[in-house]
């Protein structure tokens, strides 16, 4: 079971430290895009690797419609790695809707996981007003979709660069392109319904573990009333509002990204202000 979990995910472990960092990619993505941040913490945690069944270098073969119709089946890949590779005290890292992967992983485990990083976390995509803003009307992510099935790669052309944002650096939405090109569209289509139409609001306050919230600005796909959202909403969670523009400062902003994951993981809060302190910022 555990040599089959490891194939199946593309399970890399390397680095000097015995706590664990577990670093989950985002829709249309794999584990390559975290290469700018790893290297900052291989030399003090162990970096663990892995890409989603039906992304990057996954065994494809592996793939169900029905478990990976839904958030939960991805949790259960992440459930499954800690399970084969024995983990405990799990520092998770997640981009995106791994963000809520990583929190619904934590609701069914919540003793496996020391905290939980956020990057561009989104709860609910779809506006729910006047009480939340997700940043898209119901029938803007139909449209998105209905696109990604008539002419996924037209689809592929006009989303990355909304996503990435970072127009001085084209090689980055090229290469999220390129990623989101590579991806079989029929699990692309899955993995986006599951990721847009999804709403797991009422499972924030089930989250007990602590959080650090990165919300970059002029963030396409999560607003930064979102951000707050989750700050609001989370028990135990800091939030950062990054310079970073975009939806993947893991890739245009490596270095403000690794600051702040620091910043976050070496504060050791008293555990009677753990509970209660809810702290906000925007970095100077």
């Amino acid at each position: 079971m555990t040599k089959n979990v490891l194939l199946r995910n593309n399970v890399r472990v390397f680095g000097q430290g015995t706590q664990s960092m577990l670093f989950a990619h985002g829709f249309g993505c794999d584990q390559n895009m975290w290469r700018f941040v790893t290297p900052a913490f291989e030399n003090d945690y162990q970096i663990v690797l892995f890409d989603y069944v039906g992304s990057g270098k996954s065994d494809l073969s592996a793939y169900s419609a029905e478990r990976y119709g839904h958030l939960k089946g991805y949790a259960q890949d992440i459930l499954d790695i800690c399970a084969a590779l024995a983990l405990t005290d799990v520092i998770f890292v997640g981009h995106s809707v791994s963000s809520v992967i990583g929190m619904l992983s934590s609701i069914q485990a919540p003793n496996l996981f020391d905290s939980l990083i956020l990057v561009c976390p989104s709860p609910c995509y779809i506006n729910d007003l006047p009480d939340y803003l997700g940043g898209f009307e119901r029938q803007d992510i139909e449209d998105l979709l209905d696109i990604m099935d008539k002419n996924y790669i037209g689809w592929a052309s006009f989303l990355a660069p909304m996503v990435m944002k970072n127009e001085d650096q084209p090689e980055l939405t090229r290469e999220l392109e390129s990623s989101f090109c590579s991806t079989d569209p029929v699990f692309a289509s899955r993995f986006a319904k599951a990721t847009f139409y999804s709403d797991n609001r009422s499972d924030l306050p089930k989250v007990r573990v602590p959080a650090l919230i990165l919300q970059c600005a002029e963030d396409a796909i999560a607003p930064i009333e979102v951000g707050h959202y989750l700050h609001h909403h989370l028990l135990k969670s800091t939030l950062k509002l990054m310079k970073a523009t975009g939806h993947c400062p893991h890739m245009s902003h490596p270095e403000e990204t690794i600051h702040l994951i620091k910043e976050y993981l070496t504060a050791v809060p008293l555990p009677t202000q753990l509970s209660t302190e809810k702290e906000s910022s925007t970095n100077p």
